[in-house]
């Protein structure tokens, strides 16, 4: 019994190896290796399977409930982190996740979110002895501060942030949430980056619908007699419309019933938003005779573009999306340069409070002047006004220092300028006229494959030197990209062609390495520009 004890005695004490004997020591020595080892193993082993299994999130819980019945607000939902292995990454993304919701203006007469926020501090003692009547103040730093306006005096008071959901703006969609001013995306997920392509589909590729682009160039009407024509018919289900004309003609709007909507039976209607077809439609008119309609879609039914002449036609350039199998019906096959791989460029303008149009110039009676028969009219450059020359002061060119032309090279620089210039396109240079200091080229546009604002077919680009820099030969085609350039005095409305602008004579290789290049503007990030 005794050798059997021992035994026993020796491995209940491998721990602190105390043993009997020093024979008995001996053998506690290897037992205790051999079972330390067996410990290392299969802590080992644990570790293996806990790494298998990384830590992830739950699914989300529903949406709570919106924050306001109407006007925009703003509902939640969460979700957790499951820790199955410690020393593993935490969970990536967010914990909480907001969404707008019940966007539609609130019933007249409903007060308004901020505005109640203000109101629960009526009549509580803010400064000494004082009561007030508090109103929303906008003009604070922070959109998202709850800044009131004491009611009759001219001061206004801050009580901290406004409460979640509440609009940054009147006339914004964008919501605070904990302090900040978030944008919905196109999912209506604050913050999120998703936006909707051409067609109309929240992170869409364009794949779905066609891009159709003309320009109406019949200078008079068909009976001679100036009047209503009509330009073109967009189908129902377009989307991204834009129409653009640069005379004192009228564009108007009429639906398939023959119903006039905008400057109709000889009534001028004033500038702003009108609603038509299932859609906002926003009519433009500058007093430089610029005029457009313009719509994001899509359209209900179809609509008429009609153009009220005054004056000969100088070119009408309109242009439209529809889904691919309607645009093979309305326009066969597709041309080899409207291809998907066009972004849209649709800028939505400023919210107009425009509740129905007052009629601004009314015309009694149908003018009874014939069209005199003159040869074909090209479509006059549009980003100047007559008479910009006084904006300069005459001098006699020079041609000295002018030194040797910079190229601008590298992959890199095509993809920052496409990026960061408002346009890129393919045009043809038709003259060039020398302006003071500065060089004046009449392009004809061919293609555009990103231009922040609205383009005709024949456009002035200018470049600030007299020394052909960048090199531009008449009558060849050029991918250019270009600024806006909108001078301190706002008389001036030019597209800007820049020393070291990025400048290619035009190749089938240069229009591919084009295509998706929007794709890597994002290495860029937003940028501000300003307008000198």
């Amino acid at each position: 019994m005794l050798p059997m004890l021992r035994r026993q005695r020796i491995v209940s004490n491998c721990g602190p190896l105390a043993c009997l004997a020093l024979t008995a020591c001996v053998i506690c020595l290897a037992i205790c290796q051999v079972l330390e080892s067996s410990f290392s193993l299969g802590a080992w082993h644990r570790q293996r399977r806990q790494l298998r299994f990384g830590n992830e999130w739950t699914s989300w819980i529903s949406w709570s409930r919106c924050s306001s019945t109407c006007g925009g607000g703003a509902a939640i939902r969460t979700r957790k982190c499951i820790i199955r292995n410690p020393a593993g990454e935490t969970c990536q993304g967010d914990q909480r996740q907001y969404k707008l919701c019940n966007p539609q203006d609130c019933p007249e007469g409903t007060v308004d979110f901020r505005e109640h926020q203000c109101s629960v501090y009526n009549s509580k003692q803010i400064l000494p002895n004082q009561h007030f009547e508090w109103v929303p103040f906008f003009g604070g730093l922070n959109p998202c501060e709850l800044s009131c306006l004491a009611k009759g005096q001219n001061f206004y008071y801050s009580f901290g942030r406004v409460l979640d959901g509440t609009r940054c703006h009147a006339d914004s969609n964008h919501v605070c949430i904990n302090g900040k001013c978030l944008k919905a995306g196109c999912d209506q997920i604050l913050g999120s980056e998703q936006k909707e392509d051409a067609c109309r589909v929240c992170g869409g590729l364009n794949h779905t619908c066609m891009k159709h682009h003309n320009i109406y160039t019949t200078k008079h009407p068909s009976s001679g007699v100036f009047g209503y024509s009509e330009v073109t018919m967009i189908p129902a289900g377009a989307t991204h419309i834009r129409v653009i004309d640069n005379s004192r003609n009228y564009l108007a709007l009429r639906n398939g019933n023959a119903k006039y909507l905008i400057n109709g039976n000889w009534d001028i209607d004033q500038p702003g938003e009108y609603n038509a077809a299932g859609t906002k439609i926003y009519y433009k008119r500058s007093p430089d005779d610029h005029e457009s309609l313009e719509a994001m879609g899509p359209t209900q039914e179809d609509l008429h573009i009609m153009v009220l002449l005054t004056e000969p036609n100088s070119g009408i350039e309109y242009e439209y999306w529809l889904p691919t199998n309607k645009y093979s019906v309305y326009h066969g096959q597709r041309s080899p340069l409207q291809g998907n791989q066009q972004v849209a460029t649709f800028i939505p303008p400023p919210q107009f409070t425009t509740t129905r149009r007052p009629k601004r110039v009314s015309i009694t009676t149908a003018p009874a002047w014939r069209a005199p028969l003159q040869g074909d009219h090209q479509p006059q450059p549009r980003l100047e006004r007559d008479g910009t020359q006084s904006n300069y002061i005459p001098q006699p060119p020079r041609h000295d220092n002018c030194g040797k032309c910079r190229k601008v090279r590298g992959k890199t620089n095509r993809v920052k300028q496409y990026c960061r210039k408002d346009f890129v396109l393919r045009a043809k240079i038709i003259s060039k006229k020398i302006v003071g200091l500065e060089t004046r080229y009449d392009v004809q546009i061919i293609r555009t494959y990103k231009n922040n604002y609205p383009l005709v077919r024949r456009e002035y680009v200018w470049t600030p030197n007299i020394c052909n820099c960048p090199l531009l030969m008449e009558n060849k085609e050029y991918i250019l990209m270009m600024h806006q350039h909108v001078n301190y005095e706002r008389t001036l409305n030019r597209i800007l062609l820049e020393t070291d602008s990025f400048v290619r004579p035009y190749s089938s290789k240069e229009d591919r390495l084009l295509r998706d290049l929007g794709k890597e503007c994002i290495k860029y990030g937003p940028r501000l520009r300003t307008n000198l």
